[in-house]
């Protein structure tokens, strides 16, 4: 199942995106796709409606897409998660995973103005596989128990100030959470239509030239074992997200200019839709 929030932001309505390409309002069962939504059922009651054709038709028309989820209660990152970005970082391959956090209010829609922060000079992109939280997650005893509490996966665009973040002291945190920093989206696909995580191609274009180009498959650390991890040192809960990590590509490799105004981003993952910003000035 593909659900979608459409509408003005902070006023989005809820719907199921159909394999037929057709909406259908959720507005019936639930205000909103978020936390209380995950936790109470609400995929498994959108579902049954669905499946019973429950579920009116919406027009959606010149709507615009908003993330696919309300506001997160936060945002957990994964840092230098595919060998191949450590290395065009400059960094060694990490023996556990790299964790940092990103403001929630980062996140916007997945076609949404990003805006170069004021005094920037080193704004980059990042392609990323989202895990959006569907059940508490304390102290898993393994990786085995991570699929369980996952409500479904989405695009996620880990937009970064390099400068803020590597060359201005303290944590990662500051060059992470510029306001629109986090297009999410267009669909939260629920985790049963998501066969394997970890086979999954991502890619991005800037300006139509092709940046990153990787798969899932080569994550230092799976999905499953981020999730049992970041459970170890914090609770997660439903309608957290967590960004898994990019592959090389990005600015910060010294392939490519770093982005401005007027430039142009597009992103993919197998399955999970597309990804469209403008480049705007803060």
């Amino acid at each position: 199942m593909r659900l979608v929030r459409l509408g003005d932001a902070g006023a989005e309505r809820p719907a199921v995106l159909a394999e037929d390409g057709r909406l259908f309002d959720l507005g019936g069962i639930t205000r909103d796709v978020d936390g209380a939504f995950l936790a109470g059922g609400g995929l498994a009651r959108a579902a049954a409606a669905l499946a019973a054709g429950e579920l009116p038709e919406l027009d959606g028309r010149g709507l615009r897409v908003g993330a696919p989820i309300a506001r997160p209660g936060k945002v957990v990152c994964i840092g230098l998660n595919y060998a191949d970005h450590a290395a065009e970082s400059g960094a060694a391959t990490p023996a556990e995973p790299v964790v940092f956090m990103k403001a929630p209010n980062t996140v916007v829609g997945p076609d949404d103005v990003v805006l170069v922060p004021r005094a920037s000079t080193r704004t980059d992109y990042e392609v990323e596989l989202a895990v959006v939280i569907g059940a508490t997650a304390r102290y898993l005893a393994d990786p085995g128990q991570a699929r369980a509490v996952i409500a479904g996966y989405a695009i996620s665009n880990d937009v970064s100030e390099r400068e803020f973040q590597l060359d201005r002291g303290g944590q990662w945190d500051k060059g992470k959470s510029c306001e629109t920093f986090n297009p999410l989206g267009p669909w939260l696909v629920t985790a049963d239509e998501v066969a394997d995580p970890q086979d999954l191609g991502l890619r991005l274009w800037v300006n139509g030239e092709p940046r990153q180009d990787g798969s899932t498959k080569n994550m230092i650390f799976d999905v499953a074992h981020v999730v049992w991890y970041l459970s170890q040192f914090m609770v997660l809960e439903p309608g957290d997200l967590i960004n898994t990590g990019t592959p090389a590509g990005v600015a910060l490799g010294g392939r490519y200019p770093y982005l401005v105004e007027g430039d142009v981003m597009e992103l993919e993952i197998d399955g999970l839709g597309r990804q469209r910003q403008e480049v705007g000035q803060a």
